[in-house]
């Protein structure tokens, strides 16, 4: 993990996720650890309507804190019920928040490579449908970050589960005196959200190597 993020996880790992969060994010904690159990290879497709804000931050930080836990074998990917592109202060409030990130492509939908760590590789994100041949064809979970795109899309082919754990839009305050401060509130709290679902992974697995 890269000394600058490290420094930013602590800070998160004190951060509050309420009783009723929690209860939201079971189902994703338990989608990955019966994976984990099993042995099988864990892919997460994190679904937002245009894929260009929640959806991102949610792929990325939910890698670093596998990452961060030591959960092997699992994938994050992101799409969108269409495709635009990563809003630039997505990619600019992860870069103050300690990770590196090279844009790869000048074109209206870039692409990103979005290093955490020195030793995995970096995550690709670029917008993109959900069912862009970039993302698996199926054995994933659907984790519908936005609830218009859960309303919209009742049926994802290839699913073998739907999660819905939306988040609120932080394209409210483009624009605005408060756009910085908001967008970092957001990637705060899905960052401490996913490290508090990695951390029931992360327990459970040591309980049971342990032999409890």
């Amino acid at each position: 993990m890269l000394k600058s993020l490290k420094e930013i996880i602590e800070v998160i790992s004190i951060m509050p996720v309420s009783e009723e969060r929690k209860k939201i994010l079971q189902s994703l904690a338990e989608f990955i650890q019966k994976k984990a159990d099993a042995g099988e290879r864990i892919n997460l497709n994190f679904i937002c309507t245009h894929n260009s804000r929640r959806s991102h931050f949610s792929q990325i930080w939910t890698q670093v804190m596998a990452e961060h836990f030591n959960i092997k074998n699992l994938y994050c990917y992101s799409g969108g019920t269409e495709a635009t592109a990563m809003f630039p202060k997505v990619a600019e409030t992860l870069r103050s928040q300690g990770m590196e990130i090279q844009k790869l492509s000048e074109t209206e939908n870039p692409v990103y490579a979005v290093k955490y760590s020195e030793n995995a590789h970096p995550v690709i994100c670029f917008s993109k449908k959900y069912d862009d041949a970039f993302n698996p064809a199926s054995g994933f979970a659907a984790v519908m970050t936005c609830s218009s795109a859960d309303l919209g899309c009742p049926f994802i082919a290839g699913a073998e589960k739907r999660i819905p754990i939306t988040f609120e839009d932080p394209k409210s305050s483009d624009g605005g005196p408060n756009m910085d401060q908001i967008y970092l509130e957001r990637s705060m709290q899905i960052a401490a959200e996913m490290h508090y679902v990695m951390s029931l992974v992360s327990t459970q697995n040591q309980n049971s190597y342990d032999g409890k």
